[in-house]
């Protein structure tokens, strides 16, 4: 049995924050939870094909605080530094490639539960109240084109696919119906009862 597996990157970061203790990702950790998933009893005998990785570069540039009117160089962040070292590893390391998308700037936003302290407060914006409002574009797009392929080419098996969007189901089913088995790993994060619909197993 041969299979592959497939991480969105930022959601996968996103979530071994939380579960390290809201502590960064390094690459490292990325790398043991792709070795735990290698490890499930279900892939344990299988042929490991490639571990594709998924994500956007970090942002470069300069934007401009709307209340303090402060500019700040992205690419000089230490959120910079920290993805880059992430991205540049795991490039480097066996059995992994690494598929990149895009990050656009929208503008800005409320730090998470800052309107709560701003209402109860009642003060206004803070300057340190606002940060990038930073959006990927094409992760699910080539997540779902490889599916598609490697589907398509008979290259596996199964397919082991760490995300927890629910536009992937449109992949999750079309490779279930050219006979791909579709296991997903969510890592606990609540997602869509349409995403464990259309696996087989959910790791």
């Amino acid at each position: 049995m041969k299979y592959a597996v497939l991480v969105d990157g930022a959601f996968a970061c996103k979530r071994l924050y939380r579960l390290l203790g809201n502590r960064h990702a390094t690459a490292q950790d990325v790398i043991a939870k792709c070795q735990r998933i290698r490890s499930h009893d279900a892939l344990k005998d299988g042929t490991l094909l490639r571990i594709h990785y998924y994500d956007a570069p970090p942002a470069t540039g300069q934007v401009t605080n709307p209340v303090s009117g402060m500019t700040v160089n992205l690419g000089q962040s230490a959120t910079f530094s920290r993805v880059a070292s992430v991205h540049d590893t795991l490039e480097l390391s066996a059995d992994f490639t690494f598929r990149r998308g895009e990050l656009v700037a929208r503008g800005w936003r409320l730090r998470e539960n800052v309107l709560r302290r701003i209402v109860k407060g009642r003060r206004g914006v803070r300057a340190s109240d606002l940060i990038p409002d930073l959006r990927q574009k094409g992760v699910d797009l080539r997540m779902g084109l490889d599916i598609a392929r490697l589907s398509l080419r008979r290259l596996v098996d199964v397919l082991v696919v760490v995300a927890g969007d629910s536009d992937l189901v449109p992949a999750f089913r079309f490779a279930r119906r050219e006979g791909i088995r579709v296991y997903h790993d969510h890592m606990g994060a609540p997602v869509m009862r349409d995403l464990k619909a259309h696996t087989d197993l959910v790791l």
